[in-house]
C-alpha cells in the first residue's frame, strides 16, 4: 500500500477524495484493521479494503457521496454473508469520510503502516530490485551504501537512502530490532559490515537478522577472517549466508530479491 499512499498524498492537493477505511471487524474478514481506499472524482481508486462486492458497493457509495458535495464522517457496518455476495461470514464496520490537502500529514501518519526496521548495505542490482519489492511490504528501510551517486532519484515512502563512508560506520546507528542485508559492490565492504554487526551483537544483542549475499564459498572464507579478529563459532552462526529461500532459484537479480525477500517473510520478520 506505499505507492498507493504516495499517490494519495500527492493528489490530494489538486482534488478531494473520500477515504473508506476499515475501523472495526468480527469473524473472518478479507482485510485488516487500517485498510483503506480512496475515491477520487475522476473515478481514481487508489488502495483496496478486500476486493468482492464489498469493495464494489462502497466505492460506489464513496463516488455518490463525493459526487454530492462535503459531508461528514459516517461509519456502516457490512455483514460479508449472502446479501453482499461474498460468504467470509464475517462483519466489518466501514468508516466513509471527506479527505482534502488539509489532512495530508495526518493522513501520513495513520495511513502508514507498522513496520519493521531492516538495514540494506548495497544499491547494487540486487540492492534496487530488494527495494522495489520492498515498498508494498512493512518494512522502514534505511539503504546505505559508500557510493551516493548510486541512490535513484525519488525513493519510496518507506525508503531512507543513507551514504556512509566507511560503510560500516552506519551500523552503530541502526534502530534497535533492525534485520540486516548485505550486499555491497566490494567483498571488503561487506566483510566490514558483517564485522560491525557483530560487534553490535556482542555488544547489544539487538540485531533481528543478518543475511549477507554470497555463496558457501564466500562466507568459508569470511568465517575464517572474522574468527581471526575473534568471533566465535557462535556468533558466526548468528550470519545466514546465503541468504534467499533456496527453494526460489535463479541469479537474476529479481529472483534473488524476491528469494531474500521471501525468506524474510518466511522468518516472520515483517509486522503481522
Amino acid at each position: 500500500m506505499m505507492r498507493e499512499l504516495a499517490e494519495l498524498l500527492a493528489r490530494l492537493p489538486q482534488a478531494p477524495a473520500a477515504l473508506v477505511t476499515v475501523v472495526r471487524s468480527a469473524g473472518s474478514v478479507p482485510r485488516e484493521l487500517g485498510a483503506w481506499l480512496a475515491v477520487f472524482g475522476d473515478g481514481v481508486v487508489l488502495g483496496t479494503i478486500g476486493g468482492g462486492h464489498l469493495e464494489l458497493e462502497a466505492i460506489e457509495r464513496a463516488r455518490a457521496a463525493l459526487a454530492a458535495g462535503p459531508f461528514e464522517p459516517e461509519e456502516r457496518r457490512c455483514a460479508l454473508g449472502p446479501s453482499l455476495g461474498q460468504c467470509c461470514g464475517g462483519v466489518v464496520w466501514l468508516r466513509q469520510e471527506r479527505i482534502e490537502a488539509a489532512h495530508i500529514e495526518a493522513l501520513r501518519t495513520r495511513l502508514m503502516p507498522a513496520t519493521r526496521p531492516l538495514a540494506l548495505f548495497g544499491g547494487g542490482h540486487v540492492g534496487r530490485a530488494i527495494v522495489r519489492l520492498l515498498e508494498e511490504l512493512p518494512f522502514a528501510v534505511r539503504w546505505v551504501d559508500s557510493r551516493d551517486e548510486v541512490f535513484p532519484a525519488v525513493l519510496p515512502l518507506n525508503v531512507q537512502a543513507e551514504h556512509s563512508d566507511p560503510v560500516q560506520a552506519a551500523v552503530a546507528e541502526l534502530p534497535a530490532g533492525s534485520a540486516v542485508l548485505v550486499m555491497s559492490f566490494s567483498h571488503a565492504e561487506d566483510l566490514e559490515v558483517i564485522a560491525a554487526c557483530l560487534a553490535r551483537q556482542r555488544e547489544r544483542g539487538d540485531l533481528s537478522h543478518i543475511g549477507l549475499i554470497g555463496s558457501r564459498t564466500k562466507w568459508a572464507r569470511f568465517g575464517h577472517r572474522l574468527a581471526e579478529r575473534g568471533f566465535s563459532q557462535a556468533e558466526l552462526a548468528r550470519v545466514n549466508c546465503p541468504i534467499g529461500l533456496p527453494e526460489i532459484r535463479g541469479k537474476q537479480p529479481a529472483v534473488v530479491a524476491l528469494a531474500v525477500v521471501a525468506q524474510l517473510l518466511a522468518l516472520g520478520l515483517a509486522p503481522g
